[in-house]
């Protein structure tokens, strides 16, 4: 960047505002389904620059702003509450019910994102230090592990000794939930996918079994569960084909949750399809805390992000990819290098 073009994005920073340097961005399948809405749809001001999943370093500090140093290597945490009610004060600005009404947007789903050189942190209360965590293995942190962590803690209780959880599809979150499920639970791990190079990745990071993600699935895994089903089903694909694996395979008193954008409903209540007592859910994104957890057990060597990197003259290429089905993992763009 120019001295110039520098000295400008400095004092972007106002009050209680952080500007990064973005080291590392993930890109998500989420940033494809906002690049398919038809323009009279579009809920963002435009243009706006993608990526929800960034990490960097300090680069400049608004007025107020104390606690960071500038060269400090941060997490940018993405769903911004408004910070003053009962769920941010908690950590769960995830689930503020004030942000939309107060214009609130996350980086890279209507605030500017990570793709780019720089990007400008509303607080710093947004910011999680890496401590030394490798920022291309961080990047997917934010979301593709953060999201898969706060659903499995929700269903920590029926991951017991003799359990079974489902993960159906193994890409960048699902190869993160796989590690996660192996660190956090003694449940026995079955991944889906109709990629038998992502059931390879499965295999290589955890999973006990692989099984193709066709018509068979639910069968398969009522046979390998003795006829009773999964205690919990994790679908990171959320299309109508997934969710009726999902919905075949859950025990009763099981979860299902659904984290996949793939358009497909889950019909509950008596008569839809469902075991009795299962929950079904569908989480977003996660809190400040587990984000803290999941840095955390990435540097313990507990979890790790499967990436491709690319430049960021090259991020049209990965999402073409992305597209595709043909990302192992996760990518990952580096603005910088």
């Amino acid at each position: 960047m120019a001295a110039g073009a520098w000295a400008l994005a400095a004092g972007a920073a106002g009050p209680g505002q952080v500007l990064v340097k973005v080291t590392a961005a993930g890109l998500c399948h989420s940033d494809l389904a906002v690049m398919g809405w038809p323009e009279e749809q579009f809920p963002y001001a435009l243009p706006m620059t993608l990526g929800h999943e960034g990490v960097g370093t300090v680069a400049a500090r608004g007025s107020g702003v104390e606690g960071l140093a500038e060269g400090d290597a941060v997490a940018v945490y993405g769903p911004w509450g408004c910070g003053r009610c009962r769920r941010c004060a908690q950590g769960r600005e995830n689930c503020c019910p004030y942000a939309a009404e107060l214009g609130i947007l996350p980086p890279g789903l209507g605030a500017p994102g990570a793709l780019a050189e720089y990007m400008l942190v509303n607080s710093p209360r947004h910011l999680v230090a890496l401590d030394g965590l490798d920022p291309v293995q961080a990047a997917p942190l934010t979301d593709a592990g953060l999201t898969p962590y706060h659903a499995i803690v929700k269903s920590l209780p029926k991951l017991v000794p003799g359990s079974t959880a489902i993960v159906i599809g193994v890409g960048g979150l699902g190869h993160l939930a796989v590690q996660l499920l192996r660190a956090l639970t003694p449940a026995r791990v079955v991944a889906l996918d109709l990629s038998g190079e992502k059931l390879e990745l499965a295999k290589s990071v955890g999973a006990h079994e692989v099984l193709l993600s066709d018509d068979t699935a639910a069968g398969r895994i009522r046979e390998l569960t003795g006829g009773i089903g999964a205690e919990v089903v994790l679908d990171f694909v959320g299309a109508p084909t997934t969710l009726a694996v999902a919905a075949a395979s859950v025990a009763v008193e099981g979860d299902v949750t659904v984290v996949g954008l793939g358009g497909g409903t889950l019909a509950v209540g008596f008569g839809g399809g469902l075991p009795f007592e299962v929950s079904a859910t569908f989480p977003y994104w996660g809190s400040r805390v587990e984000l803290v957890e999941v840095i955390a057990l990435a540097r313990q060597g507990l979890v790790s992000s499967h990436v491709e990197t690319f430049s960021l003259e090259e991020a049209p290429t990965a999402y073409e990819r992305l597209h595709a089905g043909r990302i192992n993992g996760r990518a990952v763009v580096l603005p910088h290098g």
